[in-house]
């Protein structure tokens, strides 16, 4: 028996309510020290957080998806589902346009030539589509 109030150790002596999930609980503190606890000088004179001072273009996003997606399925008979892969449809476009290059590249010159392909007409076909800005077609095109 305790005195005084204060819990003993052990089951029978905790304070009720539910426990955090220590992966909860993880995330809850790197987002407190991410935003509560950063170096000072980068909050803005509101006091607010300043925004990142450099973004990914739609084309390198575009690029690095189509060319990571490309490598996944080259070996595969079949692409899979271009949603799953969060790809747009026209994306996905391009994505078998580079795997059908890529194939083809593979079996005469070997994986490392199709690799290289793989890079090259990913960028190219991302570039040909953000050339003026975006699709404007509507959200899955």
């Amino acid at each position: 028996m305790t005195t005084g109030g204060a819990p003993r150790a052990g089951a029978a002596g905790r304070l009720p309510g539910p426990a955090l999930p220590a992966a909860l609980s993880a995330g809850l503190l790197a987002g407190l020290l991410a935003t509560g606890c950063g170096a000072s000088g980068s909050a803005g004179a509101s006091g607010t957080p300043s925004p990142p001072t450099s973004t990914t273009s739609p084309e390198e996003l575009c690029t690095r998806i189509v060319a990571h997606w490309s490598r996944e399925v080259l070996d595969s008979t079949a692409y899979g589902d271009y949603q799953s892969m969060g790809l747009s449809n026209g994306q996905y476009e391009i994505l078998r346009t580079v795997v059908d290059a890529a194939r083809t590249a593979k079996k005469r010159q070997g994986a490392d030539a199709a690799d290289e392909l793989i890079g090259r007409e990913a960028a190219e076909g991302c570039a040909d589509r953000y050339r003026s800005g975006g699709p404007t077609e509507g959200p899955w095109q």
